[in-house]
């Protein structure tokens, strides 16, 4: 049914309202809407919230002034959980009232002609003083000065537009008319959801070597011992690979063969053996209460523990034996390995979730909760769009009815639709292609897309990972490594370093390829860090001060409003981040070029960054500690060689400004019915 009023778009909401959006506690959220009306009368809107406890209150939209239709506002959630919101827009007497005898006032109408509407007035400022809970008598005064026709016409008139009224009346509106837009849903999570720095280590690969240099197994002490060089990074979350035993059938070998030695250790991937499933701990890592001890040892130094979910089994998983219709059986009687043509992993089955998914389902949904009753709250999923996503959606529902505060990533490089669909399915989390993003408009565009598809999405930026050593990093030295940080730092709350990022390992398997020569997947891969650090090898202290910019800065752990600087140079990219609750502001320049230094002229968007046009100001890079004051158009220079990055603090923004600045950008043609 149509309203009275249009209230048409509203944002944010998933999927024709039958999936929530996503937010965290301290999240700025944008809420917009086109709210219109016949004719010149004013329409105003209000948001109105209800938290997850049943509590509601409501907050005034602004419209914009050049398009008076969109209105926008923001909140930001304190309590986890479901919140819901509706828009509510209304005919605004007092607006129409002020804008009509503002006009005549300047016109030079008289005061006869304008009888009818301070008699309005007189009307209007009566209902408002006595629906009004506060400032009761200031409207009363309002009133009681339009009505004396002892007073000049403009005293009598201005009355009602004073400014402590006009504070009032936005304070307790006069509402006409009121129409209710859609009740939209809003997801709550915790705040760990959306700004975390991850770092990814193998525990099997934390052993050293031996007295004749041989690697030696990690076991949950030398893990434990790992963690505290990773936490003096700055990191959040440590993710683990599978840590369950390893298939003996079809073993891979170092570098992917398929004539494993006696020794190998094999893919971790490939879960399962006579020593158990996904619910087993590799014997040589330890046992169940030693991980636990890890654990402790984690939270005491403020890091939590992610483990991989990988749905798949190797040929000896008790699953194969116990449950072989959790797989697909082929027609010789055999059942079916995975394959990515061209590549074949012979060590591993994919599960079929359609032959019997009511076990199956029953039987995953246990194997989390195991891993969450023994203090896992994060999970990184394997592979996640090769399942189906109703599975997914089930299962992460099902663990946040006891556990809300389980996080999912899902690593999931694959096509738009199925990335976020899965992230719409109830991702906490999810990997995207910032890998394979080098170029200035390749990034503006991806950092763009982040901005778009945030309602549903939050990307972890993974600067590299087991299976990804990109081009870049194998061809760009140094220099590569630390702007590649630096953009995945601070384009998004979230973003990853996998183990060895810091010391530069960059060699592929062969020409061409993105696989790791010698890659952890196959083999222990045991690193000497203090010795890099030692002589000067080591892009330890780098990391750690990015990790420390960020959680100084709130400006760079928002993700909704990234604004980029015009530079003209193409090697040179500028964009700055704002906190709309704090006023902190941050504007980061990254060469680009890891070769050579690069020179441009900065033109700063002031308006974007709550500064008055050509006004002159300081900024301080957080990277080198220096100060300088700017103005409209400023020289940058970065050679890779000293250093990759500006990091700036900018002035604190005015808090009259902030709150527009959070608003949702929406273009002319990007009308959503």
């Amino acid at each position: 049914m149509v309203a009275r009023f249009g209230i048409d778009d509203v944002r944010p909401q998933i999927s024709g309202r039958t999936l929530p959006a996503k937010a965290v506690i301290g999240e700025v959220i944008p809420i917009s809407a086109l709210v219109w009306r016949e004719g010149h009368d004013a329409v105003a809107a209000t948001v109105v919230l209800t938290r997850p406890d049943g509590t509601q209150y409501s907050v005034p939209m602004q419209q914009e002034v050049y398009r008076p239709d969109y209105v926008h506002a923001v909140f930001t959630p304190d309590q986890e959980g479901l919140w819901r919101f509706r828009v509510d827009a209304w005919s605004d007497v007092m607006a129409t009232w002020r804008n009509a005898v503002s006009k005549k006032l300047l016109a030079g109408q008289t005061e006869h002609e304008m009888a009818n509407d301070l008699a309005r007035g007189i009307e209007l400022f009566t209902t408002a003083a006595h629906e009004a809970t506060t400032g009761r008598e200031v409207l009363e005064r309002a009133r009681e000065t339009i009505a004396d026709d002892s007073l000049p016409l403009h005293t009598r008139v201005e009355a009602g537009l004073a400014d402590e009224v006009l504070e009032l009346l936005t304070q307790h509106p006069l509402r006409e008319l009121v129409s209710h837009g859609p009740i939209c849903d809003v997801l709550v999570e915790r705040r760990e959801a959306l700004v975390n720095s991850w770092y990814e280590l193998f525990p099997r690969s934390t052993g050293g070597v031996d007295e004749n240099g041989t690697p030696a197994h990690g076991t949950w002490a030398t893990t434990a011992a790992a963690l505290d060089r990773v936490a003096a990074m700055g990191f959040d979350t440590v993710y683990f690979p599978p840590i369950h035993p390893i298939g003996e059938v079809n073993r891979k070998g170092r570098n992917n063969t398929l004539t494993p030695a006696a020794d190998d250790v094999g893919s971790p991937w490939a879960i399962g053996s006579r020593d158990g499933g996904h619910d087993a701990i590799h014997p040589a890592l330890g046992s169940e209460a030693e991980f636990s001890s890890m654990l402790d040892h984690a939270a005491d130094l403020g890091l939590e523990i992610a483990l991989d979910l990988a749905l798949q089994a190797a040929p000896d998983h008790p699953w194969a034996t116990q449950h072989p219709e959790f797989f697909t059986v082929l027609a010789d009687g055999s059942i079916a390995y995975a394959e990515n043509p061209p590549k074949k992993y012979q060590d591993i089955y994919p599960i079929n979730f359609d032959n019997t998914p009511e076990a199956l389902y029953d039987e995953v949904y246990r194997v989390v909760m195991h891993w969450v009753n023994l203090g896992i709250t994060t999970f990184r999923v394997d592979n996640p769009h090769t399942k189906p996503v109703n599975f997914w959606h089930w299962l992460i529902a099902k663990v946040h009815e006891t556990d809300p505060d389980v996080i999912f990533l899902a690593e999931a490089f694959t096509r738009p639709p199925r990335m976020y669909g899965l992230s719409k399915a109830g991702f906490s989390q999810s990997y995207t292609h910032f890998t394979w993003k080098t170029t200035k408009a390749e990034l503006i565009d991806f950092a763009q897309l982040l901005v778009d598809v945030a309602d549903v999405s939050r990307p972890n930026l993974f600067v590299n990972t087991p299976d990804i050593l990109h081009e870049s990093l194998q061809k760009g030295g140094p220099a590569a490594f630390a702007l590649r940080a630096t953009l995945a730092a601070t384009m998004s709350p979230l973003w990853g370093v996998y183990s060895g990022f810091e010391l530069y390992e960059a060699e592929p398997v062969a020409e061409g390829s993105e696989e790791y020569l010698d890659s952890e997947k196959y083999e222990l891969r045991p690193r000497d860090f203090e010795a890099a650090l030692a002589r000067g090898a080591s892009l330890e202290p780098y990391l750690a001060l990015l990790n420390h910019v960020r959680k100084e800065n709130p400006a760079l752990q928002q993700l909704r409003n990234i604004r980029f600087h015009d530079i003209n140079n193409e090697q040179l990219i500028a964009y700055s981040k704002v906190d709309a609750i704090t006023g902190n502001a941050v504007l980061v320049v990254v060469n680009l070029d890891p070769h050579y230094a690069q020179a441009g002229t900065l033109r700063i968007d002031h308006a974007a960054v709550g500064l008055n046009p050509g006004e002159p100001f300081t900024v301080d890079d957080l990277i080198t500690r220096n100060s300088y004051t700017w103005s409209s158009e400023n020289y940058v220079r970065l050679a890779p060689q000293e250093n990759v990055a500006h990091i700036f603090r900018l002035p604190q923004i005015a808090p009259e400004r902030r709150q527009a600045l959070a608003f949702r950008q929406i273009s002319d043609h990007d009308y959503r019915p």
